[in-house]
């Protein structure tokens, strides 16, 4: 499983001009989902991803995390962050997850994380969308799984 998390100043998902998620200050979450993904990779992966003291406090120092600052979350499923690249110039993705299986997998991180953020937005899975976000940094951090 991979988590691309960008620190926001806000962020939101459209499909077809309608706005379907949307957030202020908070994290922009990218989930990638591979074959080999269950319920106690997500909820380690989770738990690491809202505990991260990525926001300043008033020194400017990087120590709040997502709770301490109040902050909202968007977020967006994307099998691309399973694109593999290493033949050619036309990216496989045949490590990303069967869409059935990610699907399920996506709703339950999207309810898991209703546990620790009260405010959480999310795309749609499986449809073509636009991100809007204004990076605030810009900090930008990969969580993989399969690296820890």
């Amino acid at each position: 499983m991979r988590f691309l998390i960008q620190r926001v100043k806000e962020a939101k998902v459209t499909i077809e001009g309608r706005v379907i998620g949307q957030i202020g200050e908070g994290l922009l979450l990218f989930v990638g989902i591979s074959e080999k993904d269950t319920e106690e990779i997500a909820d380690k992966l989770i738990k690491k991803a809202a505990s991260l003291r990525i926001f300043a406090d008033h020194e400017g120092k990087t120590n709040l995390s997502l709770k301490d600052v109040q902050g909202e979350l968007l977020i967006v499923s994307q099998f691309t962050l399973y694109a593999n690249c290493k033949k050619g110039t036309r990216p496989s993705f045949v490590e990303a997850g069967n869409p059935s299986m990610a699907e399920k997998l996506y709703h339950y991180i999207v309810k898991q994380w209703e546990t620790y953020c009260p405010s959480v937005a999310q795309g749609k899975f499986g449809s073509y969308m636009d991100v809007h976000l204004i990076n605030d940094g810009p900090f930008t951090i990969l969580l993989d799984s399969e690296k820890w």
